[in-house]
């Protein structure tokens, strides 16, 4: 790998609240995103990530190529993609223009980047994994190759588990009420509410609901607030979505 130094930048991140400092770089004939900590708590969470990518492979899940220990821990260095990021959350406040240019794209269009997050989460439940921190800052959209990828999931934790913590981060639109609970558990039907949360935001719209009753059902069976009542893991999710989608 050549040298990826943040002075030939083509473009730099340097306002997130993760406490990481991000940018794109040209070299050796490709464009790089490259990814590294300023803060304590962005060292562990790369660190998580480097673990997270090393266990779970999907084709939209971007990984990185190569990682590079420091002394400030890892850098992580993914390949360049194309598109918008649906919420590009910053300290300054977040620009969302891109989700709404994403939820007025004919409706089969939508639903198949749903579906390739749903399936993406397959490989993430099949690795041992539970989603969190996923919110629609995650999406990365190609609006030219309608291609959905996933970046930036740098807090995904081997499960179930114990939280002992007070909460977990992430958004709350998208977080289950186990996620705000000290000692809870921790498991699929965690993951099971936050994908339920991501069908009902991109399937939503100014002028309301785009999808059908019955992608309406199985997203309110999904957020439900008792876990034991949402549906028991990720392939069962994805099996409902995927039968209301042929019915």
């Amino acid at each position: 790998m050549v040298d990826l130094p943040l002075a030939s930048a083509f473009v730099v991140f340097d306002a997130q609240d993760s406490g990481c400092l991000s940018y794109g770089v040209q070299a050796a004939g490709r464009r790089w995103f490259v990814k590294k900590a300023t803060a304590p708590q962005a060292r562990r969470s790369l660190i998580r990530a480097s673990q997270f990518h090393a266990a779970v492979r999907h084709p939209a899940i971007v990984r990185p190529e190569r990682i590079l220990d420091g002394p400030d821990g890892p850098t992580l260095v993914y390949p360049w993609h194309d598109g918008r990021v649906l919420n590009q959350a910053t300290t300054h406040g977040s620009d969302r223009t891109a989700l709404t240019r994403f939820q007025q794209l004919p409706l089969p269009e939508v639903e198949a980047a749903i579906d390739t997050i749903l399936d993406a989460h397959l490989a993430v439940a099949t690795a041992g994994y539970i989603a969190v921190d996923l919110y629609d800052g995650c999406f990365l959209y190609d609006f030219t190759a309608r291609r959905m990828r996933l970046i930036d999931l740098d807090e995904y934790r081997p499960g179930p588990f114990i939280l002992d913590v007070d909460r977990l981060p992430g958004s709350r639109r998208y977080m289950a009420p186990e996620e705000f609970s000290r000692g809870a558990v921790i498991d699929q039907r965690t993951t099971v509410y936050t994908l339920g949360g991501t069908i009902q935001h991109l399937l939503d719209f100014p002028n309301g609901w785009r999808g059908s009753p019955a992608q309406d059902q199985l997203a309110t069976r999904a957020t439900r607030t008792a876990a034991a009542d949402r549906y028991p893991d990720v392939a069962g999710l994805v099996a409902a979505w995927r039968s209301a989608l042929t019915s």
